[in-house]
């Protein structure tokens, strides 16, 4: 987890308009890291537009479409959190898992976010941090305990 979660794209007090803002500040931070060049970006707004990334307990997770693997120079990860939430088609999304993947190595951070949002207590652990330590021990914790 820890190669995928830079802390720099961890983020916990984001503000956006709509949910498109929200996608581009997560597409933001993981250019700014290194992890995809800046037209990925615009491949995680257009794979919005095909099929909604909320997942639920107030969580989305964009990530580009297959076109924009070809963007991405490694794995990674960027967790943004918004505070006041973001309107995601009249769901409240508070917090933003921003993928950039060129393989399958996001599977298993998708299988411990869906450990997370399962769990009503780490759900609500995840949509409330305030520090990046937080979120990367939540993470963390829970791919620990699946990889056993």
């Amino acid at each position: 987890m820890s190669e995928l979660l830079d802390r720099r794209a961890v983020r916990l007090d984001e503000t956006a308009a709509d949910k498109e803002e929200a996608i581009r500040l997560c597409g933001a931070a993981l250019v700014e890291i290194g992890a995809a060049e800046a037209g990925y970006v615009d491949t995680m707004v257009a794979r919005e537009k095909s099929v909604s990334t909320y997942v639920g307990e107030g969580v989305a997770i964009p990530h580009g479409t297959l076109d924009g693997k070809a963007l991405v120079k490694r794995d990674a990860l960027a967790v943004l959190r918004f505070p006041a939430g973001v309107d995601w088609d009249g769901e409240q999304v508070t917090v933003c898992v921003g993928i950039a993947a060129a393989g399958d190595g996001h599977v298993e951070l998708l299988a411990a976010l869906a450990e997370i949002l399962l769990d009503e207590d780490q759900a609500r652990s995840l949509r409330e941090a305030t520090d990046v330590d937080t979120v990367i021990g939540l993470l963390s914790s829970v791919q620990e305990e699946a990889s056993e």
